[in-house]
């Protein structure tokens, strides 16, 4: 088994909890598995973190639980059932210009914030796919807020990608980073740019529309996978 360990790891799987959320397909194709081992390291993966049976009582429970990120606005707080919810895909839409990328730089400084101030105690990862995050601006945020605004950009984890290809292989690379740099929001802004511009006309819709769906996926997986126990190194699957 060690030689498929390796595999694991070379494909970026590096904890129990990457290998319970990724597809069996997944596995088969990243790591070069064989059908019958793949179904055997997801199904001891998915064991070893709890993924069983719950009551609705104990998933009414658990969504009372869920840390919320504040944006600083009341209304903005209100308008989202008493801020951004964890644990999910929360996408803004507008026009441009409408202020959606500010937004994300604003929960980017805000995340970083004590839980008592309406944070989460954490970094922000920014995936940028059209250039508009400014340093300069979350500096002047932070200044704004009285915060040190040296820290708070040291607590932003940022990368630009300029195709479709790239952000979903830096997507597929962020559940690493996002344990290791303790990330609690990760921003895609913006997650349609490239596949619209690079999957042109109706006979393209159906690829584009797999290939967006399965980055989704992809991207709530690690928002869910996250928030639960049991993360470690993945030969302990193996025990």
């Amino acid at each position: 088994m060690a030689e498929e360990i390796g595999k694991l790891r070379d494909a970026g799987y590096d904890s129990i909890a990457s290998l319970a959320i990724a597809p069996i397909r997944e596995l088969i194709e990243k790591a070069g598995l064989e059908n019958s081992v793949a179904l055997k390291i997801s199904r001891a993966a998915r064991e070893t973190i709890q993924t069983d049976f719950v009551t609705a009582k104990q998933l009414y429970e658990r969504r009372l639980s869920l840390q919320r990120l504040s944006f600083a606005s009341t209304n903005l707080d209100k308008l989202l059932g008493n801020g951004l919810e964890t644990q999910a895909i929360t996408e803004f839409v507008g026009e441009f210009g409408a202020g959606k990328s500010q937004i994300c730089m604003k929960l980017s400084v805000n995340v970083q914030l004590p839980t008592k101030d309406g944070g989460l105690e954490g970094k922000a990862l920014f995936i940028d796919t059209e250039g508009t995050f400014a340093a300069q601006r979350v500096y002047q945020m932070a200044q704004a807020m009285g915060l040190d605004a040296d820290k708070i950009l040291d607590g932003i984890i940022y990368s630009r990608v300029y195709n479709s290809d790239h952000q979903i292989l830096t997507v597929d690379h962020a559940f690493k980073i996002c344990q290791e740099e303790n990330i609690k929001l990760l921003v895609v802004d913006s997650i349609l740019s490239h596949f619209r511009g690079e999957y042109i006309g109706r006979e393209s819709l159906s690829e584009r529309q797999q290939r967006l769906n399965s980055h989704l996926h992809k991207l709530l997986r690690i928002a869910q996978a996250l928030n639960k126990p049991g993360s470690s190194e993945p030969s302990s699957v193996f025990r």
